[in-house]
C-alpha cells in the first residue's frame, strides 16, 4: 500500500495522528460524570498500547492492522443510533485516504458502482496547494484570511440519477509545525501574496514543498445538496452566453431535471406561444422538441390542449400534470383531449407541463414527460416553482436576443451602417430620443454628411460578360431544340399529323435562327415555344399509347426543376459568376479588416458581374484630428496591392470555376475632397453636392469607355487601368507603379491613353500596365506601406 505522502504534492508532510483527540479524551477523564470518565479513560488506556496513533503514521498498512481501535477512538464521533442516517467520514484533508465511515456514506458508495472514484470534483491542483499554504497562514501564523470555497462530491445512485453532496471539514483535530527548512514568512511575503493568488510559482518559493507537518485527521460531514446544486445549474445554464447553442444543451438539462425530481427517466421539450397567431410553435435548437407537437412545427393552441388545460396554463398560468396517461386515454374522449392524444401515441405514461409567464402573459411551455406512470405528478410538479423563474428570465432574454438579432440582420442586409461612421448615427439617434422622446419635439433625424473626404473606387470585372451568358444561353435553347426535334421527328413516324408538322417546322426555324446567334427576344420566344407548344404536346404523348415514354421522360428529366427547361450552360455561367463574386468579396473583406489597422475609413462593396468596391477617407470620419494624405496614399497603394491579388487569386484557381471567364481591374482615382451623404430614402450613402455629382458619372460610365481613336475598353485581361484626370495623379500612380514593378508586382509595360469622352465628362486618362501572375502565394500579411516607397525611392 502506498505511503501517506505518495504522490501528492503539497507544503506539508502528512502525518494520520489521534493526539488532539486523545487530549480532549484527557480532559474528559478528570470530568465528574463517572460514565463520561470511565468511558474516556478506557479510550486512552486503548491508545496507550499502540503509541502510534498519538505519535503519528504515514505508512497506511497501520489504518489496517488498527482498524479496531481506531473505531473505538472515533466512537463518539459516529455515533451508532446515526450512522444510518448521517453522511459522515474521518480522512485526511483533500486526500482520498478515508478510515471510518457512516453506514449511510458506505451505502452510497456501494450504489455508485465498483468503477466510481471518490474525487472532489472543483478542486484543481494548484488550488489545493495554495490552500494548504492559506491555512499554514491562518493556523500557524494567525492571518484571518477568508479562503475557504464550498466543496462537492458528484456521486451517481443506484439508479443512475447523479447526486450532489457538499462537503463540510472539521479540523479541531489537526496540528501543523514548521520544519527547520520552512521560511520565515513575513508582513511583506503575505502582502505580496495577497495580490498574486494565481501565482502558484510564487506560493511554493514562500512555502516550499514538505516544508511544514500537518498531524492529525479531520471530521468531514457530508450534506446532499442535489436539489440546491440543480436549481444553481438550471439558472447558470440558462443564464450564460452561449450555452443553449452547446449540442449538448437539452442532453444536460434533462440530467439536471433528473437530479432536481429525482426521477430517472426524464425527457424535457419546450413550446412557444405565439400570441398573434394563437399557436404554439416549435423551438428550433440544436436537440430542441415538443412532444405536444412531435413531429409537427406549429398547431393551433385549441388543437393543442383541452378547453380546461388551456385556461388553467394561459389564463390561470398553473402547471397541468398528467401522472397516468394511459388511464386519462382511457377515461377521455379523444376529440377533447389532444394533449393525451399526443402522449399516448408516443408512449409516453406521465407528464408536467409548466407554463413560461412572465408580466406581460404566456411566453411558452415547458414539457416534462417520462415513460414511467405516475412518475410525474401534481405533487412534484409543486418543485418547479423554485427553477421557473430561471426559466422565465432566459426565455425574456432570449427573445430580447432574437429581436435585436433581427433587427442587426436587417441592418446588415437591408440598410448595412459601416463600422467607421456608426458614431455618427448613433449620435444623431441619442439626439432624435432626447429631442422627440424627452422634450416631446417633433424633429426630423437629422442630416447624415461627412465634408472633404478622399474617395477610392476600384472594381474587378468580368470581361464579356454578356456575350458569355448569350453563348449559354444560345447552347441551352439549341440543345433542348434538338432533344425536342428528334423526339418529334419520331412521333411524325409513328402518325403524321398536321400538328407535328407545324411544331415541327417551328423547332427547325428557331435551330437555324440560333446559329447567327442570339438576339435580344431570342429567349424568351423560344422559351414561351418549348413550354407552351411543345410541353403540352409532350403530356398528350405520355398519356397516350405512343412508343416515346421513354424519349419524353428523358427529355422531361434533363429540364430544371424550378424553369422548365434545359438551364444546364446558363446554370454553369449563373454559379461561375456567383463564385467569382463570392470569393473576390471574402478576399476583399479581408484584406479590408486589415486596411482599417492602417487609419479608419468607409467602406462598402457591391456585386454586379464583378465586384466594385467605395472607399472614403478624411478627417470627418474618424472625429479624431490626426488625419493625414500619408493615409490616403497609403489606402491607394493597399488597393493597387489588392486589385493585384484579387486577380492573382482569380487566375491561379480558374480551373475550379464551372466555365472560364476572363475578368479585368479598374481604378478610378480622384484627387479632390468631396463631401458624402447618407440619402435616407435609399438607405445607401452619395456624393453630395452637384459639384462632385462628376464623380459618380465617372464611376458608372467610365469601364465602359473606349481608349481614344480606337474600338479597344479602358479596362482590359491581364492589365490593371488606373483612370485620371490630373497631371498631379499620373505623377503619383507613375511612382507607385514604379515601386510595385520593384516588387514584381506589376510588369514593365506602361501606357498612357486618353479616354473617348464620356456624357458630360472630358479629359479623362488612364495608365495601364501588365499584372504579374505569381507562381507561389505572396505573404498574405504583407502589404507595403507610403514609408516602404518611400524608402524604396531613395535607395
Amino acid at each position: 500500500m502506498k505511503g501517506l505522502n505518495g504522490n501528492l504534492e503539497s507544503p506539508f508532510t502528512l502525518k494520520i495522528s489521534f493526539n488532539k483527540l486523545l487530549e480532549q479524551y484527557e480532559e474528559l477523564a478528570n470530568s465528574e460524570d463517572t460514565f463520561l470518565s470511565a468511558k474516556s479513560k478506557r479510550v486512552l488506556k486503548t491508545a496507550e498500547a499502540y503509541p502510534e496513533l498519538r505519535q503519528g503514521f504515514t505508512n497506511l498498512e497501520v489504518l489496517k492492522e488498527r482498524e479496531n481501535e481506531i473505531k473505538l477512538l472515533l466512537q463518539d464521533s459516529f455515533s451508532p443510533v446515526l450512522t444510518k442516517n448521517e453522511i459522515k467520514t474521518a480522512s485526511m484533508p483533500f486526500h482520498d485516504i478515508i478510515f471510518n465511515e457512516s453506514e449511510r456514506f458506505k451505502k452510497i458508495i456501494s450504489d455508485a458502482g465498483d468503477d466510481f472514484k471518490l474525487t472532489i470534483n472543483n478542486l484543481p491542483e494548484d488550488y489545493l496547494y495554495i490552500a494548504a499554504c492559506t491555512i499554514i497562514l491562518n493556523i500557524k501564523y494567525g492571518y484571518d484570511l477568508n479562503f475557504k470555497r464550498p466543496f462537492f462530491y458528484e456521486i451517481p445512485g443506484a439508479d443512475g440519477i447523479m447526486r450532489y453532496y457538499k462537503i463540510l471539514y472539521n479540523a479541531d483535530f489537526t496540528e501543523i509545525e514548521a520544519t527547520s527548512k520552512a521560511p520565515k514568512i513575513t508582513q511583506n511575503d503575505v502582502d505580496e501574496l495577497l495580490d498574486n493568488f494565481d501565482n502558484i510559482e510564487m506560493w511554493k518559493q514562500k512555502f516550499p514543498p514538505n516544508t511544514y507537518v500537518f498531524s492529525g485527521f479531520v471530521i468531514s460531514n457530508i450534506f446532499n445538496v442535489t436539489d440546491d446544486h440543480a436549481i444553481s445549474t438550471i439558472k447558470s445554464n440558462l443564464i450564460a452566453e452561449g450555452k443553449r447553442k452547446d449540442e449538448n444543451f437539452i442532453e444536460n438539462f434533462q440530467s439536471i431535471f433528473k437530479s432536481f425530481l429525482n426521477i430517472p427517466d426524464i425527457k424535457v421539450g419546450f413550446l412557444v406561444y405565439n400570441k398573434d397567431d394563437q399557436t404554439f410553435d416549435r423551438v428550433y435548437g440544436e436537440g430542441m422538441c415538443s412532444f405536444l407537437l412531435h413531429d409537427i412545427d406549429s398547431n393551433s393552441c385549441v388543437d393543442v390542449f383541452c378547453e380546461w388545460s388551456y385556461n388553467k396554463l394561459l389564463k390561470e398560468n398553473k402547471p397541468v400534470s398528467i401522472s397516468n396517461v394511459d388511464n386519462a386515454f382511457k377515461q377521455s374522449s379523444s376529440a377533447c383531449t389532444p394533449q393525451i392524444n399526443a402522449l399516448h401515441e408516443q408512449g409516453i405514461k406521465s407528464a408536467i407541463f409548466a407554463p413560461i409567464a412572465n408580466d406581460e402573459g404566456l411566453m411558452g411551455i415547458l414539457e416534462l414527460v417520462s415513460n414511467v406512470p405516475k412518475a410525474l405528478n401534481s405533487i412534484n410538479a409543486n418543485k418547479l416553482v423554485d427553477v421557473m423563474p430561471y426559466i422565465v428570465a432566459a426565455v425574456e432574454r432570449s427573445k430580447n436576443e432574437q429581436e435585436n438579432l433581427i433587427e442587426a440582420i436587417i441592418q446588415q442586409e437591408c440598410t448595412s451602417i459601416h463600422p467607421s461612421v456608426h458614431w455618427r448615427f448613433k449620435q444623431a439617434a441619442q439626439l432624435f430620443i432626447k429631442e422627440n422622446i424627452f422634450q416631446n419635439k417633433n424633429t426630423a433625424f437629422s442630416k447624415i454628411s461627412f465634408k472633404d473626404v478622399y474617395p477610392l473606387f476600384g472594381q474587378i470585372d468580368v470581361k464579356g460578360s454578356s456575350e458569355a451568358r448569350n453563348l449559354a444561353t444560345q447552347k441551352d435553347l439549341s440543345l433542348q431544340l434538338s432533344y425536342a426535334e428528334k423526339i418529334i421527328d419520331k412521333a411524325l413516324k409513328e402518325k403524321k399529323m398536321p400538328v407535328y408538322e407545324q411544331i415541327m417546322f417551328q423547332v427547325k426555324t428557331f435551330k437555324e435562327q440560333l446559329k447567327s446567334g442570339i438576339k435580344v427576344d431570342s429567349e424568351h420566344q423560344i422559351t414561351t415555344f418549348l413550354k407552351h407548344e411543345v410541353g403540352p404536346l409532350f403530356d398528350l404523348l405520355l398519356k397516350s399509347k405512343s412508343s416515346l415514354k421513354d424519349e419524353i421522360k428523358d427529355y422531361l428529366s434533363k429540364l430544371d426543376d424550378e424553369l422548365d427547361v434545359i438551364y444546364h450552360y446558363r446554370s454553369s455561367y449563373d454559379n461561375t459568376i456567383k463564385l467569382i463574386n463570392k470569393n473576390m468579396s471574402t478576399l476583399l473583406d479581408t484584406r479590408q479588416m486589415e486596411a482599417q489597422n492602417m487609419y479608419p475609413h468607409f467602406f462598402e462593396r457591391f456585386k454586379t458581374d464583378g465586384v466594385e468596391h467605395n472607399m472614403y477617407i478624411g478627417e470627418s470620419i474618424t472625429r479624431e484630428d490626426s488625419f493625414n494624405m500619408i493615409y490616403l496614399y497609403n489606402l491607394r497603394l493597399w488597393q493597387i496591392q489588392v486589385m493585384c491579388e484579387m486577380e492573382n487569386a482569380y487566375y491561379s484557381n480558374q480551373q475550379l470555376y464551372p466555365i472560364s471567364l476572363d475578368v479585368a481591374s479598374m481604378i478610378l482615382v480622384f484627387n479632390q475632397p468631396l463631401s458624402i451623404r447618407f440619402r435616407m430614402d435609399e438607405k445607401q450613402f452619395d456624393v453630395d453636392g452637384t459639384y462632385n455629382a462628376r464623380y459618380e458619372v465617372v464611376k458608372k460610365r467610365v469601364d465602359k469607355a473606349f481608349v481614344k481613336g480606337t474600338d479597344e475598353r479602358v479596362t482590359e485581361k491581364g492589365k490593371l487601368s488606373i483612370v485620371y484626370s490630373q497631371s498631379e495623379d499620373e505623377d503619383e500612380y507613375l511612382r507607385y507603379i514604379e515601386f510595385f514593378q520593384a516588387k514584381k508586382l506589376l510588369g514593365d509595360d506602361v501606357q498612357i491613353v486618353e479616354l473617348e469622352d464620356l456624357q458630360g465628362v472630358t479629359g479623362l486618362k488612364a495608365l495601364k500596365v501588365s499584372i504579374l501572375y505569381q507562381h507561389e502565394k505572396a505573404d498574405e500579411n504583407e502589404f507595403y506601406t507610403y514609408n516602404d516607397l518611400m524608402q524604396a525611392i531613395k535607395d
